[in-house]
């Protein structure tokens, strides 16, 4: 299934019904009288996030929705039916935006919430309603009201609890590829991760929590250079950030202050975000380089990196310990002054 996080649509609510002019003709009743029914209420138009849906691509293939026409009314007072309602169904972390694509309508960040976007037409009353002394014989009913239409975009944020974030061969998707099921494309070249992936990580049966890997930033890329600058709101939701640094490029202080820049520069409290700092690819340093990278990283950031390697699988268990530490601090599942004892994983790890 290919990835597609924002989509344009048309959404249009139905019409109301009309209402009905009719008079009751039976034999041997004389005095009739008017009995035309009223319309029926025209389809609304709702939204809802449902689970198990991860990407916007059904809203490629069809751009345009519109709620049925309520019935119309019919003689001896019967009144039409409501059109049927429109449902758009989109994954968890979904944003509706207006035309212009910056004033956010409905966030629908909790699975099954649901949301009514546009409301259908009333139906029109039918000639029974304006009967009376004087006009015993309305011959007139009212139309349906017309339904509502707007354009609106639909832009999908990932929910996960850890956000990855790193330069392009940074090594994010052999990560999250080493430590949950996901199988992200991985080679030798920038750019290989295209699109935002995410992993699920099993520590234990009860200590599971989601991995996000985003396309790998560049300088520049809060203001739209590379790739990033779209993906990075995939990462707005993430309790914490990985920022994993190539441990095999020349200057990894340099490479530190780029992401920082830019997760600063994008604001949306990204910079604020607890960010756990990880030396990776240490598979391919020897240990003097291994130290004198650390120490060149912890100088800058103000702490000391943790040292990882995802092909090896050393130090992944106590990164993923780390993780699933802030997890549960955002889930409020532990006291931010430190309770929690670091337990190991049964059976140790296994990348």
């Amino acid at each position: 299934m290919k990835f597609l996080d924002q989509a344009k649509i048309y959404i249009r609510s139905g019409n109301g019904g009309a209402g009905s002019v009719s008079f009751r003709r039976e034999k041997f009743i004389p005095n009739g009288g008017p009995d035309g029914g009223d319309g029926g209420k025209g389809g609304d138009v709702w939204v809802e996030a449902a689970d198990g849906l991860n990407t916007l691509i059904d809203f490629r293939y069809q751009q345009h929705f519109k709620a049925q026409t309520g019935h119309h009314g019919q003689g001896r007072q019967m009144h039409g039916a409501k059109g049927e309602d429109v449902v758009l169904r989109v994954p968890v972390g979904t944003q509706v935006l207006d035309e212009d694509k910056e004033t956010v309508l409905v966030d629908l960040d909790e699975p099954g919430m649901k949301v009514k976007l546009l409301s259908g037409g009333n139906g029109g009353w039918g000639n029974t309603r304006f009967k009376g002394p004087v006009n015993q014989a309305p011959r007139h009913a009212n139309p349906g009201q017309d339904g509502q239409e707007r354009w609106i975009w639909l832009r999908l944020k990932l929910i996960a609890d850890i956000g990855l974030a790193g330069l392009p061969n940074a090594g994010k998707s052999t990560f999250l590829s080493a430590v949950s099921a996901a199988r992200p494309k991985v080679a030798d070249y920038p750019f290989t991760t295209l699109t935002p992936n995410l992993g699920m990580v099993d520590l234990s049966p009860s200590e599971r929590f989601v991995i996000a890997d985003i396309p790998g930033l560049i300088e520049g890329a809060s203001e739209g250079a590379g790739l990033g600058t779209r993906f990075l709101g995939h990462v707005e939701r993430s309790a914490s950030l990985i920022h994993l640094i190539d441990g095999t490029q020349d200057d990894v202080v340099e490479a530190y202050r780029i992401i920082r820049g830019e997760l600063e520069a994008y604001d949306e409290g990204l910079a604020d975000k607890t960010e756990i700092l990880a030396l990776n690819k240490i598979d391919a340093l020897t240990p003097e380089a291994r130290e004198e990278k650390a120490a060149a990283l912890e100088a800058v950031a103000g702490r000391r990196p943790m040292l990882v390697s995802g092909v090896s699988g050393e130090g992944v268990t106590e990164l993923l310990r780390a993780a699933w530490a802030e997890v549960k601090k955002t889930r409020g599942e532990v006291s931010e002054e430190g309770e929690d004892v670091i337990p190991e994983t049964p059976g140790g790890w296994q990348p």
